[in-house]
């Protein structure tokens, strides 16, 4: 496929894919860590002229499936539209390269894939036109970040949550790094059982996790009151900013120990003291009036967003009537 001189490759083996930029969500690292990653299959769309890479845009061919409830489908996943080469990030035609990546994705993707999701756009409107010429229908969504550049996350929280911090502390919870086989095997099984009764929130095999354990652009943190782990998550480091992935946490069997605050905390706290200049929560769900989730992340200072998460359904009717539904 061409257009002015630019040709669009896909890759789905490691052993071929070109140099790229170092965006964690669309970098080589992660298509290599979801390569080896049972029921992941990573897609690598490259832009690419005679000499360079123009743009390349990293999505995820999961498969999932469950007894109870039963079901099995597959559906892919992208995080942002992508990196673009500096020479032409800014210019006119940057929704046309991210146009040419998704256009070429959608043709190469199995017939039997249910789903497409595309989220964490860097703007509301961003590839409008290109979404809706390939059938995507918008879901007005919610997205939360902390700014640690301007103020200490300290500056930011009440008095009441300082304390529950400190209670929490006294009372022997401690959040650390997973450093041994036993934490991990202990971060896995809390991460699992938390989201066992929500399908919609996918949780990959172990080896993605074993692998962003040993990356330099991931971190796992465990919270742990004596030797029983009470809280977990996953944050992701990709230019200057932080991004807390996936989290769990045994809140109400843990009431006083706040694992929820204390975990979320750290991440805070971590991604400050290593000069990020924001953290981004990747997950806070849909804008409705009523969201604890949300209100939680918020509690801790944050800033809200409201903005679009993309999705195309396969099953052209069912596609239809979601496009009439979340009709903007």
């Amino acid at each position: 496929m061409r257009m002015s001189g630019l040709k669009v490759n896909i890759y789905t083996k490691g052993d071929r894919i070109p140099e790229t930029g170092v965006r964690f969500f669309h970098s080589a690292e992660l298509f290599h860590l979801c390569e080896a990653t049972p029921r992941l299959r990573p897609y690598l769309v490259v832009v690419e002229d005679d000499s360079h890479v123009v743009a390349h845009m990293l999505a995820m061919l999961r498969y999932r499936a469950s007894w109870f409830p039963p079901y099995w489908y597959m559906h892919c996943r992208v995080y942002g539209e992508g990196e673009i080469s500096d020479e032409v990030r800014g210019a006119r035609y940057e929704e046309e390269l991210f146009g040419m990546m998704l256009n070429a994705l959608m043709r190469r993707l199995p017939g039997w894939v249910l789903y497409v999701e595309v989220s964490d756009l860097s703007s509301k409107m961003f590839g409008y036109r290109q979404f809706r010429q390939q059938k995507f229908f918008p879901v007005h969504w919610m997205s939360v970040h902390n700014s640690l550049h301007s103020h200490a996350p300290e500056e930011r929280i009440s008095e009441r949550m300082k304390q529950r911090i400190r209670q929490a502390r006294e009372r022997g919870a401690v959040t650390k790094e997973v450093e041994t086989e036993e934490e991990f095997s202990q971060f896995m099984k809390l991460l699992k059982s938390h989201h066992w009764f929500k399908p919609k929130r996918y949780i990959p095999d172990e080896k993605l996790f074993r692998g962003m354990m040993g990356s330099q652009q991931a971190r796992l943190f465990i919270t742990k009151q004596k030797e029983k782990v009470i809280g977990c998550c996953a944050c992701t480091y990709s230019g200057s900013d932080a991004y807390l992935w996936y989290s769990a946490f045994r809140r109400k069997s843990y009431v006083r120990l706040h694992p929820d605050i204390l975990t979320v905390w750290h991440a805070i706290t971590h991604a400050y003291e290593h000069h990020y200049d924001h953290i981004r929560f990747m997950d806070v769900g849909l804008p409705f009036r009523r969201n604890p989730y949300r209100e939680f992340i918020l509690s801790f200072g944050g800033k809200p967003v409201s903005t679009y998460r993309w999705f195309k359904c396969n099953i052209r009717w069912v596609n239809s009537l979601l496009s009439w539904i979340y009709k903007d």
